[in-house]
């Protein structure tokens, strides 16, 4: 028994069983070895949490069905009888499957923070000191702003639901299948959730001397344009508010990333002055 029990310990710690390089470079074996430990704590993580939401699952107040169900309800009330509309479960195996389903999507978010760093802790030691640096500052910000998108996107879904349902004739009832139902809010919320991560690659291509400050001052009208494009056509939910409720906090994002990207370019400039190593912008052509 203790050896079994020495054995998924070293199994789960990942530990290099060959020498390490003074500069952290590791056999492939070993490299390969911490790669299957990461995955297999993540997975463990993702199924204790998974047993966790299943527990909350069907909680009166605060529960995960109440949550998700909270857009529809709201719209529901909001279109006051003047549309009928049911939400409902198909087959025997449709309430089973729909438990799973629902846990298991609230096990991936919950637990996004863990595997996420186990994933960046597998990628940082190749990297260089700056780029690690960088690489901390993505993973600082990206994570609250993929949250701030996702509950912009499900501030506005029972806007955009009773818009939709609200095309029903008043001689039909409007009736909602949950599966289709929790793809449909799934697909809103990643859109703005990932659509909120946009202007952040832009600072980082910024930082990268792929894009500069005023290429992005230059094209803005064409940014501006192509958001609102973009906005109408990843909003599942078709309606005008959702998608000024996408267009807006992204042109406000890209504003502040040409702000950034702006500052960051003279402090290159003035960093070029003061070593002696002036050059030509980035975006400027030489005479030669």
């Amino acid at each position: 028994m203790a050896f079994s029990v020495g054995g998924v310990v070293r199994l789960l710690r990942g530990a290099p069983q060959h020498p390490v390089g003074p500069d952290g470079r590791m056999a492939l074996s070993d490299h390969l070895r911490e790669l299957r430990a990461r995955l297999i704590r993540s997975a463990l993580f993702l199924f204790v949490i998974f047993f966790v939401a299943l527990f909350f699952y069907g909680q009166p107040h605060g529960g995960l069905l109440e949550l998700v169900l909270g857009p529809y309800n709201q719209a529901r009330e909001a279109l006051d009888q003047k549309t009928q509309t049911t939400a409902y479960v198909a087959g025997a195996t449709g309430p089973l499957m729909l438990q799973l389903k629902l846990c298991g999507v609230a096990a991936i978010v919950v637990s996004s923070p863990y595997w996420l760093y186990q994933i960046w802790g597998f990628i940082v030691p190749g990297l260089h000191p700056k780029e690690r640096k960088w690489s901390r500052v993505f993973a600082a910000v990206a994570g609250p702003l993929f949250f701030v998108g996702v509950a912009t996107g499900y501030y506005v879904l029972p806007k955009g639901l009773e818009v939709l349902i609200g095309f029903t004739p008043a001689q039909l009832q409007n009736l909602v299948e949950f599966g289709e139902y929790f793809s449909f809010l799934t697909r809103m919320l990643l859109v703005f959730g990932i659509s909120f991560e946009i202007p952040l690659f832009v600072i980082m291509l910024n930082l990268a001397g792929v894009v500069s400050g005023k290429a992005i001052g230059r094209y803005r009208p064409w940014i501006i344009l192509g958001t609102f494009v973009f906005a109408a056509v990843a909003t599942p939910s078709t309606d005008p508010f959702s998608m000024l409720m996408l267009a807006i906090p992204m042109l406000v994002l890209f504003l502040i990333a040409e702000v950034v990207a702006r500052t960051v370019d003279r402090a290159k400039v003035r960093k070029r002055a003061a070593t002696g190593t002036d050059q030509w912008a980035d975006d400027e052509i030489s005479p030669l």
